[in-house]
């Protein structure tokens, strides 16, 4: 068996590049003057496809933990970006929505965003990134079992 090395682990490479777009998207919000952070963003991003959505919700659509999205809300309610309501059908929930500054934000982060991936995929032409959206889809579905049942 061949000797593992972390240098060339594919799983390495993810992280590292995940980190490194997570980097990238953080400076150019701040450069911009914004305070929201990229895993806000995310949060921010499905609130702008669908309003109302619950805290459980917006959790298991970021890919994250329901204690970390009720802090990240917290501040982003305290920011004036979002607003939470007790939820209709489960009073113990709560549904989130935009305000005005909320919804207004969304052009500005987006074209950041666009601007931080452009740059991230400099010199590579349309099919690279198509193959590239299969790749990682297929190791998606591959490790997809076995997170479905740890995913909050």
């Amino acid at each position: 068996m061949a000797e593992f090395k972390l240098d060339d682990s594919v799983g390495f490479f993810l992280n590292r590049t995940a980190l490194y777009l997570k980097r990238e998207l953080l400076h150019a919000f701040r450069d911009a003057g914004c305070v929201v952070t990229p895993e806000q963003w995310a949060l921010l991003n499905r609130l702008w496809e669908e309003e109302g959505l619950s805290q459980v919700e917006l959790a298991q659509r970021t890919f994250n933990d329901k204690p970390n999205v009720t802090r990240m809300l917290a501040v982003l309610e305290r920011n004036g970006y979002i607003f939470r309501e007790p939820n209709e059908q489960d009073r113990r929930a709560f549904s989130v929505f935009l305000t005005a500054e909320g919804r207004q934000l969304k052009e500005s982060l987006v074209g950041l965003a666009e601007a931080v991936l452009a740059r991230a995929l400099e010199g590579l032409v349309d099919d690279d990134v198509a193959a590239l959206k299969r790749i990682l889809r297929h190791i998606d579905v591959n490790l997809l079992d076995r997170q479905d049942a740890a995913m909050p």
